[in-house]
């Protein structure tokens, strides 16, 4: 399984006096799903982004114009096509991390 199905979005944790309750799960009664964190498999588009980004991190871009630069230069375009701005690549990955 590449995703996990039952993903439920993110909540608070919620205070609890009673030791051991809340959101803390009991040691090796979870179900550890590889990818528990993925609502679904990423999309030939964002592994390609991710490959490009590992490759400006790589090549030691550390701000965000430094990576628009690197993304730019290796001909990585935005999903419209266009080339990447700090607003644009700062909008997709805040998207990708929802």
């Amino acid at each position: 399984m590449d995703f996990n199905p039952n993903l439920r979005p993110w909540s608070a944790p919620q205070p609890n006096n009673v030791a051991g309750k809340g959101q803390i799960e009991k040691p090796g009664t979870a179900t550890n799903l590889v990818w528990q964190h993925r609502a679904a498999l990423p999309t030939d588009y964002e592994n390609a982004l991710g490959d490009a980004l590992l490759k400006c991190f790589e090549s030691g871009a550390e701000t965000l114009p430094a990576v628009v630069d690197h993304l730019n230069v290796q001909g990585i375009r935005t999903m419209d096509g266009q080339q990447w701005t700090e607003v644009s690549l700062a909008a997709q990955l805040h998207s990708l991390a929802a």
